[in-house]
């Protein structure tokens, strides 16, 4: 099985229940309950298109690209502190709440979120904004102390030596 199909019998179960799951949900909406026609954004047919075509096709291809430019070289760094999660963790906190709260930060019309919270959206942007500059300011932070730490612990501050 494993060599026709590429991986494990639990993979194969685990993708053929997941089929089973996503035809029942569609066959107990219906396909027009897929599509909101009133708030086209709204409908489960764009998210999953937009999951599946935006993230594979687009996302993540930059973000492989951002991963490996933050691969260490011989000559990238004078301590062993990596960096690279100190930027993803606050690209993953940006992309995350922008994704929850788009509505609010791109101002789209929809009178149903001011009902339900009562707030208005002009300070939605301002405050997304402000919440990103300080997860990149805690994570630098915390990147400079290791920086420092590895700094103060002996032998930590020698340079890489040039592979023989």
């Amino acid at each position: 099985m494993t060599r026709r199909y590429g991986a494990g019998v639990g993979h194969a179960a685990v993708m053929v229940v997941s089929f089973l799951v996503a035809g029942a949900a569609v066959w107990s909406l219906g396909v027009e309950g897929l599509w909101n026609p009133d708030r086209w954004w709204q409908s489960v047919a764009v998210w999953f298109v937009g999951a599946a075509v935006l993230h594979d096709a687009v996302l993540y291809p930059l973000y492989s690209l951002g991963d490996r430019a933050t691969l260490p070289t011989r000559h990238w760094a004078v301590r062993r502190v990596p960096v690279r999660q100190h930027i993803r963790v606050p690209a993953l906190g940006a992309a995350l709440t922008f994704l929850l709260f788009f509505p609010g930060i791109l101002d789209t019309d929809d009178a149903a979120i001011v009902a339900a919270t009562g707030m208005d959206r002009d300070p939605y942007l301002e405050r997304w904004l402000w919440l990103v500059a300080a997860m990149i300011a805690a994570s630098a932070v915390v990147f400079l102390l290791r920086v420092l730490l590895a700094g103060a612990s002996p032998g930590a501050a020698r340079t890489h030596s040039p592979e023989r």
